[in-house]
C-alpha cells in the first residue's frame, strides 16, 4: 500500500477523534475514489504514490472548478464547503515548485545527460523528459516543463 494511501486511512481515523466532519468526509471521498480507481480496471491493481498524488491534485482541481461554478450563481456557502473540501485535499499534496526551482531541475538534468555523452538535441526530448517527469511529477505543470525543454534543446 502506498504511504500516502496510509496517511489517509490514518487521518480518517483522527478526523474522527477529532470531530472534523468536513475533513472526515473529504478524506473518506478521496479514499472512495482511490478504491474505485484501483477496481475498476480489468484487474484490480494498487495506486502507487504518483498514482494517488495525481488523483489528489483532480480533486482538489475538481472542487476548485465546483466552488467557481457555486460562486457565479451565488451559493456562496456551497462555494466555501467546496474550497473546504479543496484544502483538505490540498494539505496531501506535495509543496509545489517554484519556476526556478523546475528550470533549475531542466538545467540539472540536461548538464547530466550531456555530461555522458555528446549535447542533445530535440530528436532526444523524450530521454531528457524521461530523467525530468519523476522529479517534478505532481509538482509543476508537466506541459510547461515540456516546453521550458523544448525551448532549450532547440537552442531559443
Amino acid at each position: 500500500m502506498s504511504t500516502l494511501k496510509q496517511q489517509l486511512k490514518a487521518d480518517v481515523v483522527a478526523h474522527m477523534k477529532d470531530g472534523n466532519k468536513v475533513a472526515l468526509a473529504t478524506v473518506r471521498n478521496v479514499l472512495g475514489e482511490i478504491e474505485t480507481r484501483e477496481k475498476s480496471g480489468k484487474a484490480p491493481v494498487e495506486l502507487d504514490d504518483l498514482q494517488v498524488t495525481s488523483l489528489l491534485q483532480k480533486e482538489a482541481a475538481k472542487r476548485r472548478e465546483t466552488a467557481a461554478i457555486y460562486t457565479e450563481a451565488g451559493e456562496t456557502a456551497r462555494a466555501e464547503a467546496e474550497i473546504a473540501e479543496a484544502e483538505v485535499v490540498e494539505t496531501y499534496l506535495p509543496r509545489p515548485l517554484s519556476d526556478a526551482e523546475a528550470e533549475g531541475i531542466v538545467q540539472d538534468v540536461i548538464a547530466e545527460l550531456e555530461a555522458a555523452g555528446e549535447p542533445l538535441t530535440l530528436r532526444q526530448m523524450g530521454q531528457a523528459m524521461k530523467s525530468i517527469t519523476p522529479r517534478i511529477a505532481g509538482r509543476f505543470d508537466g506541459k510547461a516543463v515540456s516546453d521550458r525543454v523544448r525551448r532549450r534543446l532547440s537552442g531559443q
